[in-house]
């Protein structure tokens, strides 16, 4: 593939034209080809070589002086170019002809200061003139050594380089005194942090679901990281010489070569489809860019799913490698090689904190060993990591962990031994991961490896959301982490062979991406595991039940009514003992915290608590006396006030009003607080409204007391979502005298720690603000057109309606599921409004960008088929996206 240029008239349009249609061309040619890591070389080389013969073009034209040189740097220093990366250059000068210091007059042997900036200008601008995205910096030999003392970045630039055009003998006198100006330990140590706050910065793993190819962990830039600091240590400047050098295999640099391409190909794809510089698979992409690899989806799986399982793989190796590299190449700087070792056994050794195997061939005379390796870093003091011989030992030992393997007793009691150690869980099965043992040993978990999850809530993968959840499980039991969720800790203080959770952990997602129902057939394989791996039988049982069940308790604590004695029955009949409860209620509250930063909040929580203080009593076999239960209530609450100062008897004149459901719904604290809110304005006709500083301690409490009408509570979702809060619950009453008492539990962005400005400020918005809503007469207004989000965009949700009975067929349960936008559940309360029907409870769970609401609703039109089938189907117009 060719690109140069025939020698082109002085315009600078006309050299932009052929500039521009020059890489149209080589672009065309990459695109119309079979995708492959050869074409995707030659486009990235060709780029180059034009752009090459542009620059020298331009340079000629724009009169530089013949003392100077045009040097390319960074990744276009390395001759390959992506088609919409940027063009870094450096323009050396010879020392005496810096711009800012030179006299006016000219120094000797330079052109003078003022012909020197215009020449100097006039390229710069004729670059951008024609396209070229140029990013330059001007400086003498001088200048580059200091400034590459000063700043790494700069140092690591001019690593890189090549001459385009200029004296040769400049050229080589600045390679010659920038590579001297490295200390190769200094700059091993500061390129390692650097490598280590990129991947802190996304999320220290390989498998977001939209990885930047280029910077997340596992991308080109790890790889790039082994060529600096080979180039700065001298130790070659290709995989081959780094190998030649001892720093890796034959087979190590063929496998980096291989993944190398391999991410440079879906880079260079990814450019093209976007037409734009964008290094990252986001969603919007995937599909595109997958299609230009030729992949089709089909009834299973999704052609993004086969691109991304290819991306994850190829950063997966480039992960394993980096850390064998690195660690050798760390060895041989700084001369660890020759550190004191401390014999561990006969097979293990101890050095500079690294585990290390005595012999090379460990693994093929002993394939025990590989599990025996994660135990030992497990338990021994001090080891923090595995050396590079290790590291290359286990790549190297991939093939011997087949059947046979999984099958043997002792690598079998060996796993077991480290699910059951007192400590170190999360640490070690992520190196398991990172090293490929455990999807090598657990089968059904190598399925998973770079499964993407397409919903709205997940942010990774399932293998590491799998490890997020064990992780999660394993701080319930740590007391540093008590102060996060002390209930949960409180719990898990008490909690008898914790290992059983870590099990149910590590499967209860195993089976997703297979179809068919995940839970069930999950429990499928961890039966399995559990009697290959000796598990008694109540252990196994309890095993089966969590991951069969591991999505119920949510599903009940967010969606059904906890105030019901039948709800709290059927779910402890499902439970059937203590020790089932408090191990699904750990695993939900570390499954939900699992699957994203934003889908776990109070509100949830303080649900699953509740569910599981109810549950735990219906066990203990108390029987619900609502009676008794409501009377404990009353006086509690009567306790409150008089602690507020609030006469006896104020309660009285509200009270009366109130059915038994009320008391059911609220507890002792929020019955206090309503009945101090409300006792001088039991009969207004003005509406109330209170707020206060939400008791779970996130978002607002608002308490709405007015007398009823049919669209009362879609004129609230109306007022909330223009002021942009969300809902995350309601509890709605009517009172005997034709009164709503509504509770709304409300978060809105602006809100900080409680207590702060912004809570007291939006406290008293809200009361001002709603209570002149309430006032307000006439139609209701239309819902605001809310903005589709890019994920939404992309995994859309198809809306889901679900109304049936009650099992006393005197209420209706009305699910609904799409995703999430502003203005969604007022439109959904105004349909409900149009058809005068009564809504008891709603119950609001935002899984990411997805909603599952769930309302008890009543009304006369419920009762007619014909009816029925209308307002679920204007549920479903209301719940559908709104049209981009």
């Amino acid at each position: 593939m060719s690109a140069t240029l025939s020698p082109p008239p002085n315009s600078t349009a006309a050299l932009r034209q052929q500039f521009r249609s020059g890489k149209a061309a080589l672009i065309d040619e990459f695109r119309s080809a079979r995708p492959s890591v050869p074409a995707a070389t030659r486009l990235l080389s060709g780029l180059a070589r034009h752009v090459d013969a542009t620059l020298c073009e331009l340079w000629k034209q724009c009169g530089l002086p013949d003392e100077a040189a045009l040097v390319a740097v960074g990744g276009y220093g390395r001759g390959e170019l992506f088609p919409y990366s940027d063009v870094d250059v450096l323009l050396l000068l010879p020392n005496g002809c810096a711009l800012c210091d030179a006299p006016a007059s000219g120094a000797p042997g330079c052109a003078p200061l003022q012909a020197w900036r215009e020449a100097v200008e006039r390229f710069i601008t004729a670059c951008w003139d024609i396209g070229l995205e140029i990013g330059s910096s001007v400086r003498t030999l001088d200048e580059c050594v200091a400034e590459a003392q000063r700043d790494v970045t700069i140092q690591t630039s001019l690593l890189e380089s090549r001459l385009i055009c200029g004296p040769r003998k400049l050229f080589d006198q600045f390679r010659k005194d920038a590579d001297a100006a490295v200390d190769a330990k200094a700059f091993l140590r500061a390129k390692t942090l650097e490598m280590r706050q990129r991947h802190v910065k996304y999320e220290d793993t390989p498998y977001a679901l939209e990885p930047n190819c280029k910077e997340s962990p596992g991308g080109l830039r790890d790889l790039q990281v082994l060529r600096w600091v080979a180039l700065g240590a001298g130790l070659g400047r290709t995989w081959r010489a780094m190998a030649a050098n001892g720093l890796l295999t034959p087979f190590e640099a063929q496998q980096l070569q291989r993944n190398e391409g391999t991410l440079k190909l879906i880079r260079a794809r990814l450019h093209m489809v976007a037409g734009r510089r964008e290094d990252r698979l986001v969603f919007d992409l995937q599909t595109a860019v997958a299609e230009s690899f030729g992949h089709r989806g089909t009834r299973m799986q999704r052609a993004s799913e086969s691109l991304m399982r290819r991306y994850y793989w190829a950063a997966k190796a480039v992960v394993q490698l980096n850390q064998i590299v690195l660690l050798n190449m760390e060895e041989q700087i700084q001369g660890s090689r020759d550190a004191p070792m401390r014999p561990i056994d006969e097979r293990f050794l101890s050095r500079a904190g690294m585990l290390e195997v005595a012999s090379d061939d460990l693994y093929e005379r002993d394939p025990h060993a590989i599990l025996e390796t994660f135990a030992i870093f497990q338990r021994e003091v001090g080891i923090k990591g595995l050396s590079a011989r290790t590291w290359r030992a286990l790549y190297n030992a991939r093939g011997l962990m087949d059947g046979n393997f999984r099958r043997d007793p002792v690598n079998r009691a060996t796993f077991m031994r480290i699910l059951q150690a007192p400590e170190g869980q999360t640490r070690t099965f992520r190196l398991m991961n990172q090293s490929s043992v455990l999807g090598r040993y657990l089968w059904v978990f190598r399925r998973i490896v770079g499964q993407m999850q397409h919903d709205l809530f997940h942010v990774y993968t399932v293998d590491q959301h799998i490890l997020m959840v064990l992780r999660n499980v394993r701080r319930f039991f740590m007391p540093e982490h008590a102060h996060e969720y002390p209930f949960c800790s409180q719990l898990a203080l008490q909690f008898e062979r914790p290992w059983v959770l870590y099990i149910a952990a590590l499967f209860h997602d195993v089976a997703k991406g297979r179809g068919g129902d995940h839970s069930t057939l999950g429990a499928t394989e961890v039966r399995r595991f559990c009697r290959e791996h000796g598990l008694d039988k109540e252990d196994a049982r309890l095993c089966e039940f969590l991951v069969a069940e591991h999505l119920g308790m949510s599903r009940v604590a967010q969606k059904e009514d906890l105030s019901d004695p039948d709800v709290i029955h059927a779910f402890a009949a499902k439970v059937r003992d203590e020790r089932s409860l408090t191990a699904l209620y750990l695993l939900t509250v570390a499954d939900i915290r699992g699957t994203g930063p934003k889908v776990w909040n109070a509100w949830k929580g303080k649900l699953l608590e509740d569910l599981y203080r109810l549950t735990l009593r219906a066990l203990g076999g108390a029987k619900p006396c609502q009676e008794a239960e409501i009377e404990a209530r009353k006086a509690e609450a009567r306790s409150l006030l008089a602690l507020a100062s609030q006469l006896p008897g104020t309660e009285g004149p509200l009270w009366k009003t109130l059915e038994v459901s009320y008391f059911a719904r609220h507890d002792a604290a929020e019955i206090a607080w309503h009945a101090r809110a409300l006792w001088r304005h039991v009969a207004s006709p003005e509406p109330v409204v209170r707020a206060r500083p939400s008791p779970i301690g996130e978002g607002l409490q608002v308490l709405v007391y007015a007398p009823d009408k049919p669209d009362l509570f879609a004129r609230l979702c109306g007022y909330f979502d223009s002021a942009g809060f969300n809902i995350q619950d309601a509890k709605v009453h009517t009172t005997r005298s034709g009164y709503a008492l509504d509770t709304f539990q409300v978060v809105h962005p602006r809100l900080d720690e409680p207590g702060s400005a912004s809570y007291r400020d939006l406290t008293s918005l809200v009361e001002t603000q709603l209570t002149a809503a309430l006032r307000a007469s006439g139609p209701l207004p239309d819902p605001s057109r809310g903005r589709v989000s890019r994920r939404v965009k992309s995994f859309p949700v198809v809306p889901r309606v679900s109304l049936r009975p009650d099992e006393r067929a005197q209420r209706w349960l009305l699910s609904v599921s799409t995703s999430d936008r502003s203005g969604l559940l007022y439109a959904i309360a105004r349909v409900l409004a149009a058809h005068h029907i009564n809504l008891q409870l709603a119950k609001i769970s935002t899984l990411g960008e997805r909603v599952e609401d769930t309302f008890l609703v009543d009304g006369h039109e419920l009762q007619h088929a014909r009816k029925q089938l209308q307002i679920e189907s204007e549920l479903l117009d209301a719940a559908a996206p709104l049209p981009t």
